[in-house]
């Protein structure tokens, strides 16, 4: 059966942790990034099937990662779930054109939903 991919983009090495260990455990392909700068790169690389963003990551932060991806004809289709512990959420992720947001610190259960609807 061929895995579903899940990239990750968070600089809190805590939740990576968590959010990888549940993810795997269900079944899913979890590659993380702390980063966002390269954000083209991975998802070229990693081809995933849906994006984690956080807001606060390292070197363009989340808002502008997201819209590189999603002004890209190759990647624009990808789900991008924004995540992030701002009171702004909805606007930020508009901003960002996620295709959805959960707020931190999150409930897991929440998290897998958004991911599995947007995988079937």
């Amino acid at each position: 059966m061929n895995k579903k991919k899940i990239l990750i983009f968070d600089d809190d090495t805590t939740i990576l942790e968590v959010i990888s260990i549940i993810f795997e455990e269900n079944g899913y392909q979890v590659e993380i990034s702390e980063t966002s700068h390269d954000i083209l790169e991975r998802v070229a690389q990693y081809k995933p099937d849906v994006i984690l963003m956080d807001n606060w990551i390292p070197k363009i932060g989340g808002v502008e990662a997201t819209k590189l991806l999603k002004n890209h004809e190759d990647f624009k289709h990808i789900p991008v779930i924004y995540v992030t512990a701002n009171n702004d959420i909805v606007a930020l992720a508009k901003q960002a054109q996620a295709d959805d947001y959960v707020a931190k610190p999150f409930n897991l259960e929440d998290l897998e939903e958004k991911v599995a609807n947007f995988l079937q």
